[in-house]
């Protein structure tokens, strides 16, 4: 029981706290490391204080990576989508750390989960970019969309003498990103082993705050002993380290209590009970108002005191002896009970146990992808009964779950299946990068060229397996439609041209002068431009858009009509006095579809405050 403050209110500590709950990052043993919060806010600080904490090479360049923008988008990409206008499931192809910035502003917040295997840094299958400034420019060259100078993707080997600093550099911005994207109740569950466990650890620490830990899972990944370690440890374990946004209450469910334990074998009132436990937690010195012998007042047994003593002090001990709570065991070396009724309990779950994956190997995951695929060349995919049973954790409802490191899609699987069994309707958006295949392997003979490919064709190959064992009805017994696609995205560079400040020449000046008359670039579908304007106005990409014709002229209606988007080439007065009589909150248009003529603008921009004025609501015109 804490005691009542009766001092005034602590002003310092409470915007010391403030200060913590937006930035956690910048504390360090409780003290603020300013340095740190002025690179946080955008001022460059280099400092040789030394503190306590995870420090690398590179790593005070990561915040620069991190505030830099992102200056491309994500394609839609009809073709390899399954029922693209209807699902709320989202796949990404692209460099991860490009994406999460693009998904800062539309999701910032509203991430429930977040589940990623990422390279274990094992000195084998690290790819990355090296070079910190060219993060589009690297990932075009890598995928072939840009000639390949500068290519800059390769194995981390653990000959390098940045072994451990490259992998941390990797981690560290996309951890910082996805930070942001968390709710505060949401989740993240990182899988690991022993070769960077501990520094994850300290990462994470450093990222989230050593209070929103929740708990460094135990999965037992091997079913049997490895006699081929030089050291003769049979490693048969992996790690998945959790951690919270706001660490205020219960984030993980725990385990449905056994209610076939609950009987009623001398017919109490009261209903069905368990026996619980009284031994108490603390030593004497600590607690000694729970130490005492309890003694039964109908037969005089004396059953002593446990060395924690009870759970009960004496006043309570008695209200329970009184109501006929004591479970007396015949023998004084016996140690008394109490009795817990089913109709009491406040909470229908038991804790989660840290030891997690009872019988699932990472055998059932190479066996679920191999019969899924019908070929063997993915190493070691996480079982998705696995995923499943922290999916079981920590989601429900509408709940969104990311994965950006997808690998071959077992996350999306996970979901699915784990919708169709429990009656959900969980969300998915998954990232993974084109990594190219083997060309010797059976993925790349059989045409899949990349891992993203694999992934892609395993939710599509996963959707029609559950449809079948669903006889084609695809209901939730009631509670909608059973989702089973996905809307597939490609990152790549911005529609619209970007201004290059770096430009001196005065001939490349005068080119990029041109071509910023029209800044839309030539290639771009209006579909694209369609989904690049929606999510950085900070709408989800599966938003609904639906098509309308106003004053002959096509307008996307987003979110029923909340923004109106018109990326014609003309604009006319009677588009927009259409516009504006739909009542919007915000309207968007093409700054060249006024074909320079300003008087028409003007009007534009004054019907609109006007109507705002009228109608004491906020509508905004804008272009681009």
């Amino acid at each position: 029981m804490e005691k009542m403050m009766l001092a005034s209110m602590d002003i310092t500590e409470e915007k010391r706290e403030a200060l913590k709950r937006i930035f956690p990052e910048v504390f360090t043993e409780e003290r603020i490391d300013f340095d740190q919060l002025k690179r946080v806010l955008g001022e460059w600080v280099d400092s040789d204080v030394e503190r306590f904490g995870l420090n690398w090479p590179g790593k005070a360049e990561c915040m620069k990576i991190i505030q830099k923008p992102s200056i491309a988008t994500l394609k839609p990409v009809r073709d390899e989508s399954v029922n693209f206008d209807e699902t709320e499931n989202v796949f990404i192809e692209g460099e991860n750390l490009e994406v999460l910035k693009l998904l800062q502003k539309a999701y910032f917040g509203k991430v429930k989960m977040i589940y990623i295997d990422p390279p274990y840094n094992t000195g084998k299958e690290f790819i990355y970019p090296d070079k910190y400034c060219e993060e589009l420019k690297t990932y075009l060259a890598y995928t072939g969309q840009v000639d390949d100078n500068g290519r800059r993707f390769s194995t981390n080997t653990d000959t390098d003498g940045r072994y451990h600093s490259r992998w941390l550099n990797m981690m560290y911005p996309r951890l910082y990103l996805a930070y942001n994207l968390l709710r505060e109740d949401g989740v993240i569950f990182i899988s690991i082993d022993d070769h960077e466990q501990a520094n994850l650890r300290l990462l994470c620490d450093q990222i989230f705050g050593e209070e929103s830990f929740v708990a460094q899972f135990v999965w037992k990944s091997r079913q049997n002993k490895d006699n081929r370690s030089i050291s003769g440890v049979s490693t048969d374990h992996e790690y998945v380290l959790c951690y919270t946004k706001s660490l205020e209450g219960r984030v993980i469910r725990g385990d449905e209590r056994k209610r076939d334990q609950y009987k009623n074998p001398d017919n109490d009132a009261r209903g069905p009970w368990s026996s619980g436990n009284m031994v108490g937690l603390l030593p004497e010195d600590q607690r000694p108002n729970c130490h005492y012998d309890l003694i039964d007042p109908q037969t005089g047994i004396n059953y002593g005191k446990p060395p924690l003593g009870w759970r009960y002090d004496k006043n309570t001990m008695q209200k329970l002896i009184e109501d006929k709570r004591i479970l007396w065991p015949e023998s004084p070396e016996g140690r008394p009970r109490r009795k817990v009724f089913l109709n009491e309990l406040s909470n229908p779950y038991t804790g989660y146990s840290s030891i997690i994956g009872r019988d699932i190997y990472t055998r059932h995951g190479t066996t679920d992808f191999e019969n899924l695929l019908e070929i063997k060349s993915f190493d070691f995919p996480k079982p998705k009964n696995l995923l499943k049973e922290l999916l079981s954790q920590s989601v429900k409802g509408n709940d969104i779950v990311l994965d950006f490191f997808a690998g071959s899609g077992t996350v999306s699987q996970a979901i699915m299946e784990f919708n169709q069994e429990n009656v959900e309707k969980i969300r998915y958006i998954c990232v993974q990068l084109p990594e190219p295949t083997k060309e010797k392997s059976e993925a790349y003979k059989m045409g899949y060229k990349t891992i993203a490919d694999i992934a892609r064709e395993r939710i599509r190959r996963a959707a029609r397996q559950i449809k079948d064992d669903q006889n084609g009805q695809l209901d939730l017994n009631g509670n909608g439609k059973l989702d089973l696609g996905f809307k597939a995205f490609k990152l790549d560079q911005s529609n619209f041209r970007v201004w290059d400040g770096t430009v001196e020449d005065e001939d490349a000046l005068i080119k990029q002068l041109e071509l910023h008359v029209d800044h839309i670039a030539e290639e771009s579908s209006t579909e694209s431009i369609l989904y690049e304007l929606l999510l950085k106005a900070g709408f989800s990409l599966t938003t609904k858009v639906e098509k309308r014709n106003m004053a002959g002229k096509e307008v996307f209606s987003i979110a029923d009509g909340e923004v109106l988007l018109c990326l014609e080439q003309e604009v006319t007065s009677e588009l927009i006095d259409a516009l504006a009589s739909a009542n919007p909150s915000q309207v968007i248009c093409l700054d060249a579809a006024f074909q320079r003529n300003d008087q028409l603008k003007v009007n534009a921009a004054l019907t609109f405050k006007s109507l705002a004025e009228a109608k004491g609501t906020e509508m905004v015109f804008r272009t681009v």
